[in-house]
């Protein structure tokens, strides 16, 4: 049993943790395309040709394993000043969650050469032309699990000093936000603010100005007229100062 969990966790989190979803899937059954089958279509062949066991997952051409830097939560928060905590804890906004992925592809014989260059070829066409479609991305970590990924960028991390070259790889994912409800959170209070719902507690009066504007402006309005009477009477002061007619 531990044999059998321990590979079902090596296949799941390190072998094949990134799964295509429509795109160039729609055509599989479930719209869903593990990785692996792009990664091993070269290698498995060719382990066979050699003898070899081509279910050795120790021996398969790509191991993955998520970045540190990985985000399961993020948000902007103003700077402003806040009138109360109920203000400051609700002027968050949720950014895109990011997934940097690493994909190892150290070469272990004479094979493993022949077969980089392949399947490196095959992979580009198959994300290039699985973005070009829409397709979208299934992030397996061990702590979490992202759907409806989109892919930013595949770029080599190999060290300069390692004796083979482009044999580390960094993908990088974006959990972009799908509707307007996931950019902000808005608590109990913040929601009947919103809808001119009646509140108690840290905001009073709120409601009644919402729903009928006019108390407010028209004690503004008759002070304006005041002001405008008051304007008048300067007006005909100074027409007998200066002796002109307006």
């Amino acid at each position: 049993m531990a044999n059998a969990a321990e590979t079902i966790y090596q296949l799941a989190y390190e072998i094949s943790p990134i799964i295509l979803f429509n795109g160039i899937a729609s055509s599989v059954p479930g719209s869903l395309l593990p990785i692996v089958a792009i990664t091993e279509a070269a290698n498995f062949g060719t382990s066979i040709l050699t003898g070899q066991n081509p279910l050795d997952l120790n021996k398969f051409f790509a191991h993955f394993r998520p970045l540190p830097g990985t985000t399961l939560v993020d948000n902007d928060i103003a700077t402003y000043p806040f009138a109360n905590q109920s203000y400051a804890a609700n002027a968050i906004i949720a950014k895109p969650l990011r997934i940097p992925m690493l994909m190892s592809t150290p070469s272990n014989n004479t094979a493993g050469f022949i077969t980089k260059m392949i399947t490196f070829t095959a992979l580009k066409y198959a994300l290039d032309k699985h973005n070009q479609l829409g397709g979208t991305y299934i992030i397996a970590t061990p702590s979490y699990v992202y759907l409806n990924c989109v892919m930013e960028r595949l770029t080599d991390i190999s060290r300069p000093d390692s004796n083979q070259a482009q044999n580390t790889w960094q993908f990088d994912f974006i959990q972009p936000l799908l509707s307007e409800n996931q950019g902000n959170t808005l608590s109990a209070l913040m929601s009947q603010i919103e809808l001119g719902l009646p509140s108690s507690g840290a905001i009073t009066g709120g409601s009644s100005v919402l729903n009928n504007p006019n108390s407010v402006a028209s004690p503004m309005v008759n002070g304006a007229s005041n002001l405008q009477g008051t304007a008048s009477s300067y007006g005909s002061t100074s027409s007998s100062i200066f002796g002109v007619s307006l």
